[in-house]
């Protein structure tokens, strides 16, 4: 085969350049894929000054460059972040300028449920590094509520298993339903403010935080930070009974105790009336034993005091004799005490005598009287001395003024804008310029310039 059969000449291929083929390719790529939704991982995440991301989208085998620009990415909720799994939706593009195959996003959101666990998980790490789950700060609960705040959705099914195991068990215990929505953007902040409402009021020993079961996104309110740290900050203990019992929340971290359903915090918050009354009917049998115990043994003691009784009159006349030998004591213990503080008295007095006071109080007038004399020649002296200083910095700033060159018979001359003129050859005949004396200012003209 000869080599002219192996080449064609150039007139007979469809040469294309660079840039055609990636205007064509890009093209192609745009026109046949349509807007698209992509999830994955973000990576190398760029936030140049002109406001434009610039990214890298990947799972784990495979990856590709995205750009989202300015007028879109201004309506993102949040801040992209390195190894953040996102949901897009782009078109695919392709960059002319260096044939990279890339997407164009036009719309990003966290990935759903994987999103919420990472917030939970990061909200669990935060507080637990904080504290706040530790046992130490667990408040105990009471063994026998006198009154109970449920905090729930009054027309849930928690609230009416909590009524119905609270009835069954011990009725007698007040219970107050406090409402909140318990599912939505409102319920947080309900919850927060009913917990301080249930802590300001003063009637309750306990609180139930209850909901029935749900999704992640359905029990979040109870993730909330703002919710964990109110059950933090209560002073009532409180029992989050959030969920089934496979549930877990932030606030069951937190609360005093978790309960794994409604129900079953009811059953841990009130004992069974049944195992009282019974336990009552036992006392009562022992409080009756006791009782008739005691009767006896007083019986007998009384019977033996009985034999022992004087006549009243025999007691009295002993008690008025221990009298008289009291009062006698006390005279003489008051007489005593008299004459002790008589003598002291008298030791004070002669005592106080030649301290004299007064003439303590001139002879400090005296001291004062020197101090502030010295006070007024020191600061007569400094004044003097600062004065001096300020004549000489005067006569010093007065060698260096160019004014006193000045007055000596020079001249500062300068062109009309005020730039000072060094040299003949900085102005040329016919030239106005300014000269300023010691005393005035002289407008010239160049007549001739001389070598």
């Amino acid at each position: 085969m000869l080599t002219s059969d192996i080449f064609t000449s150039s007139t007979d291929r469809d040469v294309l350049s660079v840039s055609q083929l990636n205007r064509r390719a890009k093209q192609l790529l745009e026109t046949h894929l349509p807007l698209l939704w992509v999830e994955g991982e973000l990576s190398n995440v760029s936030q140049p000054s002109s406001g434009h991301w610039y990214f890298t989208l990947k799972d784990d085998q495979a990856q590709v460059r995205c750009a989202m620009f300015r007028n879109r990415n201004t309506l993102v909720r949040f801040a992209p972040r390195q190894g953040q799994q996102v949901l897009l939706r782009a078109r695919v593009s392709l960059y002319e300028g260096r044939g990279d195959y890339q997407l164009i996003v036009e719309h990003m959101e966290e990935a759903g449920f994987g999103a919420l666990q990472r917030a939970f998980e990061a909200l669990k790490a935060k507080l637990a590094a904080e504290g706040l789950f530790d046992e130490i700060h667990k408040q105990p609960l009471p063994s026998l509520p006198k009154h109970i705040a449920v905090i729930t959705s009054p027309t849930g099914a928690a609230i009416r298993d909590v009524l119905s195991v609270l009835k069954r068990r011990f009725p007698a215990i007040p219970v107050t339903v406090i409402p909140v929505a318990v599912q939505g953007k409102e319920a947080a902040p309900q919850i927060v403010r009913a917990i301080e409402v249930a802590n300001r009021a003063g009637l309750f020993d306990v609180l139930v935080l209850a909901r029935g079961g749900g999704s992640l996104e359905d029990l979040w309110p109870f993730n909330e930070e703002t919710v964990a740290r109110a059950i933090f900050a209560s002073e009532l203990p409180l029992v989050s009974a959030v969920g089934h019992e496979i549930d877990f929340t932030i606030a069951d971290f937190v609360a005093d105790l978790r309960a794994p359903t409604p129900s079953a915090a009811a059953e841990l918050l009130v004992p069974d009336a049944e195992d009282w009354l019974e336990t009552f009917a036992g006392y009562e049998i022992l409080l009756q034993e006791a009782i008739e115990r005691k009767l006896h043994l007083l019986s007998q003691r009384l019977e033996w005091l009985r034999t022992r009784l004087r006549h009243p009159g025999e007691r009295l006349q002993q008690q008025a004799q221990r009298l008289d030998g009291l009062e006698l004591r006390l005279v003489r213990a008051v007489d005593h005490q008299l004459l002790r503080c008589h003598t002291r008295l008298n030791t004070l007095m002669l005592r106080q005598k030649p301290l004299q006071p007064g003439l303590r109080i001139q002879q400090l007038n005296q001291q004062i009287a020197q101090h502030h004399a010295a006070l007024q020649k020191n600061i007569q002296r400094h004044l003097r001395m600062q004065q001096q200083r300020l004549a000489e910095a005067v006569r010093l700033l007065q060698t260096v003024s160019p004014l006193s060159t000045l007055q000596r018979g020079y001249a500062i001359v300068s062109d009309p804008q005020q730039r000072v003129i060094t040299s003949s050859r900085q102005v040329t005949p016919g030239d106005s310029i300014n000269a300023r004396l010691a005393e005035g200012e002289l407008q010239c003209r160049v007549e001739k310039i001389l070598p």
